[in-house]
């Protein structure tokens, strides 16, 4: 009989299968429980869930490191450096500007845990003033914030553009470019990642975990391969601690600072973990924390990155102050590893650039969107409108416009691009201050902590980072060589105090008349559970004040005015 052959499940196979779907049914339900109170949240904040929140811890993190990408940030402008500032600006500005970048990233991802919006730093300006001068302050911080973001994406795309360049010419000696081939090849590296950003953002997040696996590793295999074939190594004196000055200012010390805008540069557009928020599962946890990795991480393999380079130069004056390669570090990897292995080497780069312009991309264009969903942005109904995706497509589109029209003067002057991203460094660091300082001056009592904060040390943090912010605004604006000439001058402050004093004009004759900052009061979508079922319905929603917030039951007025409690933190109206 062939019934005898067929064997019977054992009884443990049936009970290994419950516990696993059991499993999977308490994972699912916490998932939409995060969800749930993550909506809850953001619409006590005022605003509805729009956006696909699709985003985990993880791809929060990868998409600020891939903004803080030390590859695309460091390696461009590495031979400037070295000739303000020798291999001790490198290495230990880079070290030295981290760690005080961490400050500043500390004290916004505390605030972030607080108001995990897309709006991100205007948002919490609004927050944590109580001046009547609050919109104003908005308009203008989101104004800064916006700039620095746009100007980053010129930076990155054009710093690669030239990067590629200088790649061919390696297999190519004839090849020589001109900066109308580089900005051809810039155009066309907007555009591609444009395409790129308009995509459902669970894509933004798969290309961006990859990007940090690319990154880590790439960074390894040229910190051993570069280090293992290069013959005829600096010693540790030169490498770790070598000085030079060919900026043609007589003070050294001078020309070593000049060397940092590398650094800040790269340590920028972290607060993008902010701008994702509405798109991020567990924001109050998972945003602070993409900060606060994103700058910890890119701080520690930037810093190995740096003095394995060091090691790798053998002719200071040939290979860097002589180089016959529009990219420094192009020559220095030639010299010491054989063509073969530079274009392994310069394809982990043009690949970690082409990723990190990619990032960029993503909180500009949701920092866009969210401004101009409140109105402070020109277009501003095309700006908010989302595609069937729920992605920001127009606010995309918007920026790479503006950073192709930023990118023209690179055509004339030798020194556009460190004053690109002097703009960026200049712009980021302003709208980082305001929220700090308001938090440890006017926010400081009344402040609500949301589950990452600094504790005791919060206040000391917010200090140092003021300060920093404040010098380092004020120094890259100021001439990188001398004697001052129409080529090498440093333009920063020109196209900064155009927009700036574009939209502070735009604000006296119409803005204040209008624009009252971050809209509190807006139709969204409360959520709440009934018996197992989870239920979506349309009303209007006011913020409560900061004495209701802290409370464990908040309240919502029914249509017959009733008081009930609930766990909303919302009132409707």
């Amino acid at each position: 009989m062939i019934w005898k052959h067929i064997k019977i499940p054992d009884r443990a196979f049936f009970q290994d299968k419950k516990k696993t779907d059991k499993i999977h049914e308490e994972r699912k339900r916490k998932r939409e429980e995060i969800m749930i109170n993550d909506e809850l949240l953001l619409a006590k904040l005022g605003y509805k869930q729009s956006l696909n929140r699709e985003l985990s811890t993880f791809s929060n993190f990868a998409i600020s490191f891939g903004c803080c990408s030390v590859l695309s940030g460091l390696l461009p402008m590495w031979g400037t450096t070295l000739l303000t500032g020798g291999t001790s600006a490198s290495i230990w500005g880079y070290l030295t500007v981290s760690l005080l970048t961490l400050c500043i990233g500390s004290s916004l991802a505390e605030i972030c845990s607080a108001f995990p919006t897309t709006g991100g730093l205007y948002f919490w300006t609004a927050q944590l003033s109580d001046s009547e001068w609050v919109p104003f302050m908005c308009w203008i911080v989101g104004y800064f914030n916006w700039l620095s973001l746009a100007v980053a994406i010129c930076a990155s795309d054009l710093g690669m553009a030239g990067f590629l360049t200088s790649a061919i010419s390696v297999t190519h000696p004839n090849f020589v470019t001109t900066p109308a081939i580089d900005y051809g090849i810039f155009i066309a590296i907007l555009l591609i990642h444009g395409w790129m950003n308009t995509w459902p953002v669970k894509y933004t997040g798969i290309i961006n975990n990859i990007s940090v696996l690319w990154h880590i590793m790439g960074i390894l295999f040229i910190v051993v391969c570069g280090l293992l074939l290069t013959p005829n190594k600096p010693s540790a004196s030169f490498a770790l601690g070598q000085t030079y000055n060919a900026s043609g200012f007589s003070s050294n010390g001078y020309a070593w600072l000049i060397g940092l805008l590398q650094a800040q540069f790269t340590l920028n557009g972290y607060d993008t973990a902010a701008h994702v928020s509405e798109e991020t599962r567990s924001a109050q946890r998972s945003s602070p924390i993409g900060i606060v990795m994103a700058i910890g991480i890119s701080a520690f393999v930037g810093t190995l990155l740096m003095i394995a380079c060091a090691f790798m130069i053998q002719d200071f004056d040939r290979q860097i102050v002589n180089s016959s390669f529009p990219m420094t570090i192009t020559q220095v990897f030639l010299d010491g590893t054989g063509i073969g292995w530079t274009m392994w080497f310069l394809v982990i780069i043009l690949v970690a650039m082409y990723f990190a312009g990619a990032a960029v991309i993503v909180g500009s264009s949701r920092q866009t969107y969210a401004f101009a969903r409140d109105g402070a942005m020109p277009f501003s109904k095309w700006l908010a409108k989302l595609t069937s995706s729920r992605v920001p497509a127009n606010a995309v589109w918007f920026n790479i416009a503006f950073a192709a029209i930023l990118g023209i003067p690179y055509l004339f002057s030798e020194v556009a691009f460190e004053t690109i991203v002097s703009i960026n460094t200049i712009s980021a660091n302003l709208s980082y201050f305001v929220p700090i300082w308001l938090r440890i001056t006017m926010a400081r009592k009344r402040f609500q902590k949301g589950p990452f904060h600094l504790g005791k040390w919060s206040i000391l943090c917010g200090i140092i980072s003021c300060a920093w912010i404040i010098f380092t605004s004020v120094f890259f604006i100021l001439p990188t060589q001398w004697p001052v000439t129409t080529n090498n001058m440093n333009f920063a402050a020109i196209p900064f105090v155009f927009v700036i004093g574009l939209a502070s004009l735009v604000y006296v004759i119409s803005g204040r008349k209008w624009f009252t900052g971050p809209v509190r009061n807006i139709d969204t979508v409360t959520i709440r559970k009934e018996d197992g079922q989870v239920i979506h319905e349309t009303r209007r929603v006011v913020l409560l004040s900061e004495d209701d917030s802290s409370s464990q039951n908040s309240w919502i007025l029914n249509a017959n005015q009733k008081i009930i409690p609930e766990h909303t933190g919302i009132v409707e109206g």
